[in-house]
C-alpha cells in the first residue's frame, strides 16, 4: 500500500482523467502517457482515474488494471492518485481496491449502485463496503444522484462520516447542492463533527460558488485543468473576485461541456485539440459530434481565446 495516503486534510484540484481509446475501442496507452503528464503540467493537486468519465464500466477488469498501473508508475508519486472502483458486485470492487493500492493509490472512490432507496439501505451498503475494502483504506464517496439515482441526504452523510473514519472525502456532485453543501459544513461545526474534505464535480459549473460555500477544492474532468487550479489558488489566496471574473471567462464552454450525453465528447474532442488525445473517440457505444457540433465549438474556443488574450 502507498506510504501517502489521502485523508481529511486533500484539497486543490484533482483532475478527473479521461480514458483514451483508439478509433477500433482499442485503449491508447500513449495518449494517456500524455494525458497523464498534460494534467501533471497544469499544476494539479492529484489525479483521478477510471471514474464515470472515464468510461471505466467499457474496460474489462484487466484493461482497468492496466489503466492503474500504467498512470501511477508514470506518477510516480508525484501527485496523489484516486482510483474509481465503483461495481455492482463487492467481491469485484475490492479486488480492484486491492490492485490499485497494491500499484501506490492514495485512495478509491465509489458511488452506491443503483436501486439504493432509502437511507437504511444507502447506510448498510456504505458499511458493507468498508468492511469490504478494509479499513485501512482512504475512501472518496461520490454523492452523484443524477447518474446513480442514489440520494444521500446530510443526516445521513453525518452518521456516515461519525461511524466510518475512512471516509475522508466527499466528492459532492448533487444538484441543486449549494445548500446541502453549507447544511454539511455548519452542521459539523455546530456538532464538533469531524471535518472531511469535500471537493466538487459536475464539470465545474458551480465551482467559485462551492468554494465559497466551504468546499475544498474541485474533482472534475474540464478539458482546461489549468483554469480549475488558477481559480482555486485565487480563492485561497483570498482574491473571489479575481477567481470569478476568471471563471466567468470560461463558463460558456464549461455549460457547453456539460451537456447529457454528449458531453465526454466534447471533452475528448478539445483534448485531442489540444494535442492531448490522439483520437477523441469514445469506446462504443457512446456519441460521436456532428459538423455542427464542430462548429460551435470552433465559435466557442475563438471566443475563449479572445477573452483571454484581452486579459482576466
Amino acid at each position: 500500500m502507498s506510504g501517502h495516503l489521502l485523508d481529511e486534510s486533500a484539497k486543490g484540484v484533482f483532475a478527473i482523467a479521461a480514458t483514451p481509446f483508439a478509433d477500433n475501442g482499442a485503449l491508447d496507452l500513449a495518449s494517456l502517457e500524455r494525458l497523464i503528464g498534460f494534467y501533471i503540467d497544469a499544476g494539479v493537486h492529484g489525479i483521478t482515474i477510471l471514474g464515470m468519465m472515464g468510461e471505466a464500466p467499457k474496460l474489462t477488469y484487466d484493461e482497468a488494471r492496466l489503466v492503474i498501473r500504467s498512470t501511477l508508475q508514470q506518477v510516480a508519486g508525484e501527485v496523489p492518485v484516486v482510483v474509481g472502483v465503483s461495481s455492482p458486485g463487492l467481491a469485484t470492487l475490492a479486488a480492484l481496491t486491492s490492485d490499485a493500492m497494491s500499484f501506490g493509490a492514495a485512495a478509491v472512490m465509489v458511488a452506491p449502485p443503483a436501486g439504493l432507496a432509502t437511507d437504511e439501505q444507502i447506510e448498510g451498503y456504505v458499511h458493507q463496503l468498508c468492511r469490504a475494502v478494509g479499513g485501512e483504506v482512504p475512501l472518496v464517496l461520490q454523492d452523484y444522484p443524477q447518474a446513480t439515482g442514489v440520494h444521500l441526504s446530510a443526516p445521513l452523510l453525518d452518521r456516515l462520516v461519525d461511524d466510518l473514519a475512512q471516509i475522508k472525502i466527499l466528492k459532492h456532485e448533487d444538484c441543486p447542492g449549494l445548500g446541502k453543501l453549507s447544511r454539511i459544513r455548519s452542521q459539523a461545526e455546530r456538532a464538533g463533527r469531524r471535518r472531511i474534505a469535500i471537493l466538487i464535480g459536475n464539470g465545474a459549473l458551480y465551482y467559485p460558488l462551492e468554494l465559497a460555500r466551504g468546499a475544498d477544492g474541485a474533482m472534475t474532468g474540464f478539458a482546461y485543468p489549468e483554469l480549475l487550479v488558477e481559480v482555486y489558488e485565487r480563492f485561497a489566496a483570498g482574491r473571489e473576485d479575481d477567481a470569478f471574473d476568471l471563471f466567468d471567462a470560461y463558463l460558456p464552454l464549461i455549460r457547453y461541456e456539460q451537456q447529457p450525453g454528449v458531453g465526454l465528447a466534447i471533452r475528448k474532442e478539445i483534448l485531442h485539440r489540444r494535442g492531448v488525445l490522439a483520437c477523441p473517440a469514445l469506446r462504443p457505444p457512446g456519441a460521436r459530434l456532428d459538423a455542427l457540433d464542430h462548429a460551435e465549438l470552433d465559435q466557442l474556443l475563438a471566443r475563449l481565446e479572445r477573452r483571454v488574450a484581452a486579459g482576466v
